[in-house]
């Protein structure tokens, strides 16, 4: 509309400007050379403009005529740049589809079109991989390593390429260069604290948390269970070399979680052994709200040298205050009240799970109170036989692995912190198929000696899930030790087990392995003893170490 107005008004000066000369008439003589030109005004002014116009025309045309090759030139390097667009476009779509055919065609066109472009260089790399190329894929990565502006595209590329390879040696030496050269990067700070934590780079992978926690790549909570996990892991490492540093990590992987069992174990252990029974208490106490398990209950029991198994069984009944709903506090009431012959305190305790709610570790209690109250081994062994094919107990789980002990990344992902201490969710193992159950069972004899019977049961389950006890192999004897032998120290939780050690036990027998998974000897810890305690009183229960099914 404002050209329009403009043209109009442009056409009216110049038609004003016309009638003008008009209505002004003269002549006009040009006198030069011996000519005489005698013209009117107004022919002279139409002339003039028609010779400037014709000036323009002439000029533009060489303009034109100039610049040309410059034009051509521009006009092909557009066409090439748009085909080469369409190229990279159409190629990443087939990339995109797993067409390989058509991804290295446009591939090559690209190439052609668009030499230097990064996405060009992306594009081979990915139509090689897709056809299985991977030593030219490789080297076009490597080549994007010599630009700034693909070099972290190309440190990429080569960081999956070893990946597939499984080079972890290699994948780590890529995510450290991509780290030093943008620490703003997400991938090589995950895949550096990844491969930390499998080879089991503690101090490692701290660093590279620290560093992820600044640059935000972890918010601020997982950062912190990230790490209390990782102390942890440190912690239960140096717990029998270097205690001094072990307590340190404990208390400040319970300060940042305080549910992880293994940092409220270990540091209640250590401050136990030091004397500081009212802090190690503190602290099993706090965790046992939130995450009740056996390795704390037995830890807490023995917190205080010296005490009498009456002692450890009113310290143990303080803990079941605290989280009464959980069986765990059943458990470790029952360990303690058998261990201080208190029988019926421990039928008390068991009840409620007898009928609904029987696990295998409340069986095997009820087999070890029927041995040593009553001596009736008829009993016992039906009571490991119903162990047997009972629900299991709580246990180690990542990733579908049942552990004898925490770990603090899984087994089959290298994923940190996925244990987790749960009922299995699946009574089925190995194919379907429970091909064996391990119980170890604490029972004292008769004899002025204190013996670990140890029942081994195989239980085979059928299509519907329906389970009968095949076998009850003869207990294994163990050497007898001397019944002044201290107390153990909370040994490491094994799934399954009926209880923890008694006072007397000594180590283990050698057991059957399993076909399902492999099972750790749980770790036996003496406690010092004050001079004046005897140790615990001699067991009076008859000897069923022959018991059989």
């Amino acid at each position: 509309m404002t050209r329009l107005v403009l043209f109009l008004v442009g056409v009216l000066l110049l038609a004003s400007g016309l009638a003008w000369l008009a209505d002004r008439p003269g002549s006009l003589l040009i006198t030069w050379q011996g000519y005489e030109i005698e013209t009117s005004v107004f022919r002279a002014v139409v002339i003039f403009a028609v010779l400037i116009g014709a000036a323009l025309l002439v000029w533009s045309l060489l303009s034109q005529i100039w610049s040309s090759p410059a034009a051509v030139s521009h006009f092909l390097t557009r066409r090439r740049q748009r085909r080469g667009l369409d190229a990279l476009s159409s190629g990443m779509i087939a990339i995109g589809a797993g067409d390989r055919a058509t991804a290295t065609r446009y591939a090559v066109q690209a190439r052609k079109s668009l030499p230097n472009e990064p996405l060009t260089h992306l594009l081979r790399a990915q139509a090689a991989q897709l056809s299985g190329d991977k030593a030219t894929a490789r080297r076009i990565f490597e080549a994007m390593l010599a630009a700034p502006d693909t070099e972290q595209l190309g440190l990429r590329g080569l960081f999956l390429e070893a990946g597939r390879e499984g080079e972890t040696e290699a994948q780590r030496q890529f995510a450290e260069r991509a780290l030093k050269l943008n620490p703003k990067l997400s991938w090589p700070v995950e895949a550096l604290f990844a491969i930390q934590c499998k080879a089991g780079d503690w101090a490692g992978a701290l660093e590279t948390l620290a560093l992820a926690k600044r640059y935000g790549h972890v918010e601020r909570p997982d950062a912190d269970r990230r790490r209390a996990v990782l102390l942890a892991a440190q912690a239960q490492a140096l717990e029998e070399e270097d205690p001094e540093r072990a307590l340190t990590l404990a208390l400040e992987a319970h300060g940042l979680a305080p549910s992880l069992i293994p940092a409220a174990a270990v540091a209640g252990r250590l401050l136990a052994a030091r004397g500081n029974t009212p802090r190690a208490a503190k602290i099993m106490q706090k965790t046992w709200v939130k995450s009740p398990h056996p390795e704390l209950a037995t830890a807490y029991a023995y917190a205080r040298i010296g005490d009498s198994p009456r002692d450890r069984l009113d310290r143990v009944k303080h803990l079941f205050t605290l989280n009464p709903m959980s069986i765990e506090s059943s458990i470790a009431v029952a360990v303690a009240a058998i261990e201080a012959r208190d029988y019926d305190e421990a039928r008390r305790i068991l009840q409620p799970f007898l009928d609904q709610g029987l696990t295998r570790r409340v069986a095997a209690l009820m087999a070890r109170v029927e041995a040593e109250e009553n001596g009736d081994k008829g009993k016992a062994r039906e009571w490991l036989a119903r162990a047997a094919t009972a629900p299991r107990d709580a246990a180690w789980i990542a990733d579908g692995v049942i552990s004898d002990r925490w770990a603090p990344v899984s087994p089959v992902t290298g994923k940190i912190d996925s244990f987790e201490w749960r009922v299995p969710a699946d009574e089925v193992e190995d194919e379907g198929r429970i091909l064996g159950a391990e119980l170890t069972e604490f029972i004292a004899s008769s004899e002025p000696e204190t013996v670990i019977v140890k029942a081994e049961v195989v239980a085979v389950a059928n299509d519907q899930k329906s389970k009968k006890t095949e076998d009850l192999p003869a207990a294994s004897e163990a050497e007898p030790v001397a019944q002044a032998a201290p107390a153990p120290k909370a040994a490491t939780a094994v799934a399954d087990n009926a209880a923890a050690p008694s006072p007397a036990s000594p180590k283990p027998a050698s057991r059957a392995p399993e076909r399902s998974r492999p099972v750790e000897e749980p770790r036996i810890f003496t406690p010092p003893r004050a001079p004046d305690d005897p140790g615990p009183e001699p067991d009076e229960t008859p000897d069923i170490r022959n018991a059989s099914a």
